[in-house]
């Protein structure tokens, strides 16, 4: 894990290319839930939300998630937040595709959104 404890867990190629500490998922939105979950399960904890800020973000065909030192304390939440997570996800893409045609906006939006993520973050750890 990074000097500041937190590892970013993503398959997207912006967030690769621009932060350190990176855990590049060659793969689907759900495929960085999945290895989210596996990471949860090694005792690491969420730092964001496995799902986007909006029902539109699932869509997405990136995601970017933040995951935190190893813990103990909240383990059951972190594992429940991730396997609901992993099941909201699931059922929506029953209904319809990833958005591929707007990719290069969902990939600015993910970086967007875990840079106010890691904001939040540092306000919470002063």
């Amino acid at each position: 894990m990074g000097e500041i404890g937190r590892i970013i867990v993503t398959n997207n190629p912006l967030v690769r290319e621009e932060f350190e500490d990176v855990l590049f998922v060659q793969g689907s939105f759900r495929d960085v839930l999945v290895k989210v979950r596996d990471m949860i399960h090694q005792s690491q904890e969420l730092i964001n939300h496995p799902l986007g800020a909006s029902i539109r973000m699932i869509y997405s065909p990136y995601r970017s998630i933040i995951m935190g030192d190893i813990t103990e304390e909240g383990r059951e939440f972190y594992t429940q937040t991730i396997e609901s997570a992993i099941e909201n996800y699931d059922k929506h893409m029953r209904k319809r595709n990833v958005d591929f045609e707007n990719s290069e906006d969902y990939a600015r939006i993910d970086r967007e959104l875990l840079l106010s993520a890691i904001e939040e973050d540092k306000l919470h750890r002063k």
